[in-house]
């Protein structure tokens, strides 16, 4: 079984720095503090869900090094050839992906958000 549960909470606490990073201006010292920790989480998220697919795919290949010798954007793509995500949701995962490398400031978050949660529990579905 694969356990998601640091993944949800990394997803939650982004959810509730988003949240909070509104209600503060950029001079203020709190939104620093709010936009620490959207990125940090952001990036945990990126990683998090590429080893949990990666778990996932694995009893589609021929061996387990196979997958573990997959790309990020490639794990993706093959959960998008299986039908573990649709072909749109990875697109958008290619596209955080690369987000990553880019300027974080006065992002909208909520599709990523909204996004992490549907890949869970698509981990949560093709668990096998």
């Amino acid at each position: 079984m694969i356990d998601t549960s640091y993944l949800q909470k990394c997803v939650l606490a982004l959810d509730r720095a988003y949240s909070q990073l509104q209600n503060y201006s950029e001079e203020e010292i709190e939104f620093e503090i709010y936009r620490s920790a959207i990125v940090k989480e952001f990036e945990i998220i990126l990683e998090q869900s590429g080893k949990l697919l990666k778990k996932v795919l694995k009893p589609y290949f021929h061996s387990p090094k196979a997958v573990d010798r997959l790309y990020f954007k490639d794990v993706f793509r093959e959960a998008g050839l299986r039908d573990i995500l649709t072909l749109e949701e990875v697109e958008r995962w290619l596209e955080y992906r690369d987000f990553a490398e880019k300027e974080f400031a006065n992002q909208d978050f909520s599709k990523f958000i909204s996004d992490s949660n549907r890949l869970i529990k698509a981990i949560q579905k093709h668990d096998n």
